[in-house]
């Protein structure tokens, strides 16, 4: 079963769950939980409630492990099925967990759900400054077409799934000038993004260049 006491004795872990370090992690919590109160008394006297306060099944979790579950849901985007396994919940009690608190913690703590229309429609640098102050690079792999190998374990390594071709894979760095910073050699299409990242080891740049 995962929850906060548990994974919080692994910091590393915590992050890698969540998205977020175990401090940043314990400053929203904070927020949430002094939130809290006022945003549930809110949310059950509204006009359209059909059932009366205090019906329902209250949460199997607490409030600190159902923050720590939508957080990974955001982070891993797993399926309710296995964040119910995870955190020992039914699928059901899962989606009414992430669905009540979701609107309190995007007054927090912007989530990816909500900003995922407008990044869709960012098509200049300007653009995505006003909508990421500060950002420093673009970090993205491109892949090229390459002719049908002739070697069978080659055609395997150089097949892109997500292409349905013979490819090679380069991962470009570009700064806010729209300068490359940073390129990689190429390697098999069927390499994954994250795995080329993670050999790559780019350098993001502090000032443009």
């Amino acid at each position: 079963m995962l929850n906060y006491s548990i994974l919080s004795k692994k910091p590393a872990h915590f992050r890698n769950f969540s998205g977020v370090e175990l401090a940043e992690f314990n400053t929203l919590n904070l927020k949430i939980k002094e939130k809290y109160d006022s945003y549930e008394e809110k949310r059950l006297a509204r006009v359209d409630r059909k059932r009366a306060v205090g019906a329902g099944h209250p949460f199997k979790l607490s409030l600190t492990d159902r923050l720590l579950m939508l957080l990974v849901y955001y982070h891993m985007y797993p399926s309710s099925t296995l964040l119910g396994y995870l955190f020992n919940l039914s699928q059901t009690s899962v989606l009414k967990a992430i669905r009540k608190l979701e609107p309190m913690v995007s007054e927090i703590l912007p989530l990816p759900k909500k900003q995922q229309d407008k990044v869709r429609r960012l098509q200049t640098v300007d653009e995505v400054e006003a909508m990421f102050p500060g950002f420093k690079a673009f970090l993205d792999a491109t892949e090229q077409e390459i002719p049908r190998p002739h070697g069978k374990r080659k055609r395997k390594t150089h097949y892109s799934g997500k292409k349905k071709k013979h490819t090679v894979k380069t991962q470009l760095t570009v700064n806010e000038d729209g300068l490359i910073v940073h390129k990689t050699g190429h390697v098999k299409g069927s390499m994954h993004d994250y795995t080329l990242y993670k050999r790559s080891h780019p350098h993001l740049p502090i000032t443009s260049v």
